[in-house]
């Protein structure tokens, strides 16, 4: 597996699968995994890498980027940060064995960041921008990054004003969202249950068949982007599909349809979920496509994204 071109979970809520027995079924999300590496290489490719160059890796995972920017780079020229400190300690022995000794650190990545860099690469998404990364950036340094609950990729060239200018790249990729600790805050439990058993405000019939959102990336992106905060769950039974979205304000919204047929929509909360997704799917439908690949970014000095592509204008705060 370590030798494929998958990507291996290698820990589920805080256990790690060096201290698991075998047999057993953590619980909870994915916390950390070893990245399949073509993305990898895909990610250290966007940053446009050079001899002498100081590179800043945030995500140590199973320290697999560390260990090819080290050969690339030269290890005195690394450094990777993790909140977790086993991850970056079990890497930090493992790339020993391998005669490559980058610097690690265990931190917060959302906060600040010691050092200054050429380069920096985040293999975890995260949504604001930490303003944190632009300090730690150079003048003419590029950041790779991508934004939680999405598939983008953004990067960014820093300019001399302190903030950062780039696009996002017409290529994707999903990480694990930053996290604060050893494991994700609990999940929106109570408004699934809502979603899943109340007959809600409001029952329409929606414009477009059921889809499970979380695998159509350009839609989940712009749904993230235009309504940041929705989380999803779906479920199939034969022809039969159900999808939910959930937010923290209380807004939920629950479409149920058989395959292409027309689906039942329910939906409660200040806001209605569903309607907006359906706007980003009959945009889609109608233009043939979504403005989000191939955008314009203006990032401000303290993590504002500023997008834009013709006259679509967005912004990530």
């Amino acid at each position: 597996m370590a030798y494929s071109d998958v990507t291996a979970v290698t820990s589920v809520g805080p256990l790690h699968a060096d201290h698991a027995e075998p047999g057993d079924r953590a619980g909870g999300r994915p916390t950390s995994s070893a990245t399949l590496p073509s993305l990898v290489i895909r990610m250290l490719r966007h940053a446009r890498l050079a001899d002498g160059m100081d590179l800043l890796d945030v995500g140590t995972g199973a320290g697999g980027l560390t260990a090819y920017a080290a050969r690339r780079l030269g290890d005195s020229h690394v450094m990777s940060v993790d909140v977790d400190p086993y991850l970056t300690e079990a890497a930090r022995e493992r790339l020993a064995l391998m005669g490559l000794r980058p610097e690690f650190a265990t931190l917060d990545a959302t906060g600040p960041i010691p050092g200054e860099y050429d380069r920096i690469i985040a293999t975890v998404s995260v949504r604001p921008l930490p303003a944190s990364w632009l300090r730690a950036l150079r003048p003419g340094g590029r950041l790779v990054t991508t934004i939680a609950n999405t598939s983008l990729i953004l990067t960014a060239w820093k300019g001399e004003d302190g903030g950062a200018v780039g696009q996002i790249e017409r290529d994707w990729a999903g990480f694990m969202k930053t996290r604060n600790g050893p494991d994700y805050p609990p999940e929106l439990n109570d408004l699934f249950t809502l979603a899943r058993e109340s007959d809600g405000e409001e029952v329409t019939s929606g414009r477009y068949p059921v889809l499970n959102v979380a695998d159509a990336w350009e839609i989940r992106s712009m749904l993230e982007v235009t309504t940041p905060g929705v989380e999803l769950d779906f479920e199939q039974h034969g022809a039969q599909r159900t999808a939910y979205l959930v937010h923290a304000d209380g807004s939920w919204a629950r479409a149920s349809g058989h395959w292409t047929d027309s689906p039942t929509v329910h939906q409660g909360g200040p806001r209605r979920l569903w309607d907006a997704l359906e706007r980003i799917r009959h945009r889609l439908n109608v233009e043939g496509g979504l403005p989000l690949y191939g955008s314009r970014v203006e990032i401000t000095p303290d993590g504002i994204c500023h997008l834009s592509r013709g006259r679509w204008t967005a912004t990530i705060a």
